[in-house]
């Protein structure tokens, strides 16, 4: 089912989430002739395309004052866009989305939270369980069935392989707001839990190529990309985001009790031993509608 076929025929049900920093919205619906499966609709103001700057003010197309004094004028306008070079926005489709998909983007409030290594043991790691299986087919489908293949960036086989590829959250137009998401095929780490001393040869080579290939696909200097791990990650097979350190709207997703960079990572491992992440007392931020705050919270 393409993108294409699909908007067209949602629809609306319910705002899950409006944020004015990054001007940005989630949808609730359904698709019209799908039965009663819901779908998200995610839609995003675009940033100017800079390689179309010097004609930019040629493509203002309605404007309407608001108010002037003196030397100074304020209005609104419109400008003409095109979907391939100035689209408006950015449009993603969960469909058919999970209530735990809709529970992800619907506002909530969020707590810190000190898991422990007794508290990660005894309720966390039940839960990663759980999260993986079926759940985590769409990502093998990457790694190993050819899935978005025509999206792949770079691509290398074996256990020490991985796939990089454009995050969902990049309009893979405005190089400023560079994001991609690199899987690595292992499939024996889940998160930065399981990662301890015997892993750092790895994720220092891994960190290389991952500047490497990125670098040379978009003539980005390698000391103008971010390599970081969530925690909790959204979802339980390892991967890391790559942004470009321009980009401004990422909100929560670089904030402290999030992000973790991944040679802040890989430094750690030097002094935390065979045991790793897994003997460390980890403060992240969690949301309430998460099946994992249910567990925890009680507990903390």
């Amino acid at each position: 089912m393409a993108l294409e076929s699909l908007i067209p025929k949602f629809r609306f049900s319910r705002i899950l989430n409006s944020n004015a920093n990054s001007k940005s919205v989630a949808l609730l619906g359904t698709v019209e002739g799908h039965g009663e499966d819901q779908a998200i609709l995610l839609l995003e103001k675009s940033l100017f395309n800079l390689s179309t700057f010097d004609s930019l003010s040629s493509q203002i197309d309605q404007v309407l004052t608001s108010a002037e004094n003196d030397i100074y004028q304020w209005g609104t306008g419109t400008l003409y866009s095109d979907v391939q070079q100035s689209p408006d926005i950015k449009i993603s489709l969960i469909f058919p989305a999970t209530e735990t998909h809709i529970k992800k983007h619907e506002t909530q409030q969020f707590h810190m939270v000190e898991e422990t290594p007794e508290l990660y043991r005894k309720l966390v790691v039940p839960y990663i369980n759980s999260m993986k299986g079926d759940r985590l087919q769409w990502v093998r489908n990457i790694l190993f069935d050819g899935a978005e293949a025509e999206r792949v960036v770079f691509k290398s086989e074996g256990e020490e392989g991985f796939v990089i590829l454009p995050d969902l959250k990049w309009d893979e137009v405005n190089i400023e707001q560079l994001y991609l998401v690199l899987i690595v095929n292992r499939e024996d780490i889940a998160s930065i839990r399981d990662l301890n001393s015997s892993h750092i040869e790895y994720l220092t080579a891994l960190r290389e190529r991952a500047l490497n290939a990125v670098s040379m696909k978009y003539s980005i200097a390698k000391d103008q990309l971010r390599l970081f791990v969530h925690y909790q990650p959204s979802y339980y097979h390892f991967h890391i985001h790559i942004v470009n350190v321009q980009h401004s709207g990422l909100g929560g997703g670089v904030s402290a009790g999030k992000a973790i960079l991944l040679e802040d990572i890989i430094d750690q491992l030097q002094w935390l031993g065979e045991e790793g992440f897994e003997k460390r007392t980890l403060t992240y931020s969690l949301g309430e509608n998460t099946k994992l705050w249910a567990l925890l919270k009680d507990a903390i």
